[in-house]
């Protein structure tokens, strides 16, 4: 393994603990969702929280959102499967930034959920792609993108074909990926305050949830879906009077 990518797979272990490396929790039976707050003290946001994600995206308020600004180059990665997801790092040096408000997030990792977690007027998509962004103040910035079944993506397969397969077990990837060919060519989006999606459900997130989803092929979601051997996403939380805008 080469430097970059020996770095990426360190910063995936040990910068990412929270929500990359969660343990003792699932989502089936005794530790499923709606006990998480019982599986540690650290988690009882799961259950006490007013800010909580995903969220079903139905009445939206119109607002002069400030256009996003991505700048993803074509970076190494390497895969994770974490029991949980299926997770592509990037290296602390990456230069893979999203501009939000005129300030910098840096992209740290992306993972997937199926079948989606948000939903928008009750539908869930057939996957959903979270790319966790961080500031320099610490902030978390969640970009979900939305697929649907159709033709095969061709980037996401390079991604596919390296999959690891069990738990725990990580791949770094010599190909490089081009993020930018994972959204939707329009950034329009939605826009909420909430939380991450898994323990320890911390609040404070940004969530920016792409308008237009974008494609995958019913053989790229079985793989995903085989390889996970149940559904991974979280059921949707009440909103406590959050407005979402667009």
């Amino acid at each position: 393994m080469n430097n970059t990518l020996r770095a990426a797979a360190i910063f995936v272990i040990t910068v990412l603990p929270d929500y990359a490396m969660a343990s003792h929790w699932s989502y089936e039976g005794a530790e499923s969702p709606e006990h998480w707050s019982e599986t540690g003290p650290e988690n009882q946001l799961c259950k006490s929280g007013m800010n909580q994600s995903p969220v079903n995206i139905d009445a939206t308020v119109k607002a002069h959102i400030t256009p996003l600004k991505a700048s993803y180059m074509d970076s190494p990665v390497t895969l994770l499967n974490n029991g949980h997801t299926i997770q592509a790092g990037f290296a602390p040096d990456a230069k893979d930034t999203l501009i939000v408000d005129g300030a910098p997030y840096q992209l740290e990792q992306l993972h997937f959920h199926a079948p989606s977690e948000n939903t928008i007027h009750g539908k869930h998509y057939a996957m959903e792609m979270h790319l966790v962004h961080k500031n320099a103040q610490g902030e978390i910035a969640v970009v979900a993108v939305m697929f649907e079944t159709g033709e095969a993506n061709s980037e996401l397969d390079k991604l596919w074909r390296n999959m690891p397969a069990k738990a725990d077990e990580s791949f770094g990837l010599r190909q490089k990926i081009d993020v930018n060919k994972l959204l939707p060519k329009e950034l329009s989006h939605y826009r909420f305050s909430g939380s991450l999606t898994t323990p320890p459900c911390s609040e404070g997130v940004r969530w920016l949830v792409m308008k237009h989803p974008v494609m995958l092929s019913e053989q790229q979601l079985h793989q995903f879906t085989a390889v996970m051997h149940h559904d991974n996403n979280r059921p949707v939380q009440p909103l406590h009077g959050r407005v979402v805008v667009e």
